[in-house]
């Protein structure tokens, strides 16, 4: 075999999977179709280190939230990534929203999510007297972290330890053959040419169910669906109000977790991302400016200092999600599928949130399931 373990895609789960392994394994090759490493999700998100507090009892998105959130901030210390534990308040406006936030207590505790509080218009006013509620879920552990310094020790530590990372190189093929897979990359010149590998990991995120599909293992329950999310951002000098993420109550069924208000390494602070299915999975980028209003309305009850010239459009982001619309939530899919017939053959289909969170956890995890 030309490769023990060939890693599909350079996304943060990815890069942490292939550091994982490139420590203890030789002939670990990463493949990427970008031409650098985190071009899609990884790059078009919150950069929020999630504390673990939605996700249901014994879930791989609340087991490896927790385990993902210390190790992030650990890794964070030793390799001097820029992040900050300003921590967030979920913010109830009405009685009714109280009764939810009470709720997610009772699931975070669930959880093992211990260091959560209850706080009242007086302590909201403290920590941040911008922001309307009446009570509020106090989070200390969540964060924020500079995804692109991360991703880029994760790659350094590819190559330190030894492993290939193979860029602008997009898998096309995928044959079952003994003892292992051959694998057809097509590089950006078009060329083709295969190469052999004892075991495969796809975690091509937005592409994962077509990688799966190219392994035979085509399954209609793990078909991505495009979840587009948009941001806006808060214009100075009004960015200089907020100082920590502050979120709404969830939306139903956790499609996401509402417009909310999250702060960034150098001060800035953006509002998002929304929900919106695509009815196709396209790569559609493109900010909507028309939904100025929508979010200036939605965030506004909480932050009444807000005027609509504040807002300017910002970015978008795809969640690839194995959720359909009006769905109930879905958990990671992380499995070796030997069952079905591919030993060998790592699945990771739906890594959205708190992918990022969770992706050193989800390396190990990851680990656990290679017995070569």
């Amino acid at each position: 075999m030309d490769a023990q373990i060939t890693i599909i895609g350079a996304g943060v789960a990815g890069l942490a999977i292939a550091e994982r392994l490139s420590r203890e394994f030789g002939d670990v090759y990463l493949a990427e179709k970008h031409r650098t490493f985190g071009q899609e999700t990884s790059s078009r998100n919150s950069e929020v280190i999630h504390a673990g507090i939605y996700y249901p009892k014994g879930s791989l998105k609340s087991k490896l939230c927790l385990e993902g959130k210390r190790m992030m901030y650990d890794y964070c210390r030793k390799h001097e990534i820029p992040f900050k534990k300003c921590g967030k308040i979920i913010v109830a406006t009405t009685e009714d929203e109280i009764r939810i936030i009470e709720d997610i207590l009772d699931t975070a505790a669930g959880n093992g999510v211990n260091d959560l509080e209850l706080i009242d218009k007086d302590r909201i006013a403290e920590l941040e007297p911008s922001v309307f509620a009446l009570k509020a879920v106090w989070s200390p552990s969540t964060g924020i972290v500079d995804t692109h310094s991360l991703m880029k020790s994760l790659e350094t530590g590819i190559i330190l330890n030894g492993g290939l990372i193979a860029y602008d190189s997009e898998v096309t093929g995928i044959r079952k053959i003994a003892g292992g897979y051959e694998i057809t990359i097509t590089d950006s010149d078009k060329s083709s040419f295969t190469f052999t590998s004892r075991m495969v990991i796809n975690s091509a995120g937005l592409a994962s169910d077509l990688i799966s599909e190219m392994a035979g293992l085509a399954d209609e329950k793990l078909r991505i669906n495009f979840c587009k999310g948009e941001y806006f951002r808060l214009n100075p000098p009004k960015n200089r109000l907020i100082n920590r993420l502050v979120y709404p109550v969830p939306a139903h069924n956790l499609e996401g977790i509402g417009i909310h208000v999250t702060i960034d390494m150098k001060g800035g602070v953006k509002l998002g991302p929304d929900v919106s299915w695509l009815s196709s999975n396209v790569f559609d980028y493109k900010v909507t400016a028309s939904k100025q209003n929508e979010f200036f309305r939605s965030v506004r009850k909480f932050l009444p200092f807000l005027e609509y010239d504040d807002l300017s459009p910002e970015m978008t982001g795809i969640r690839p999600k194995i959720q359909r619309r009006g769905e109930p939530a879905r958990d990671f899919y992380i499995r070796e599928e030997s069952h079905r017939g591919t030993p060998g053959f790592i699945n990771l289909i739906g890594i959205e949130s708190p992918g990022l969170t969770s992706c050193l956890a989800i390396a190990n995890y990851v680990r656990e399931m290679i017995s070569i």
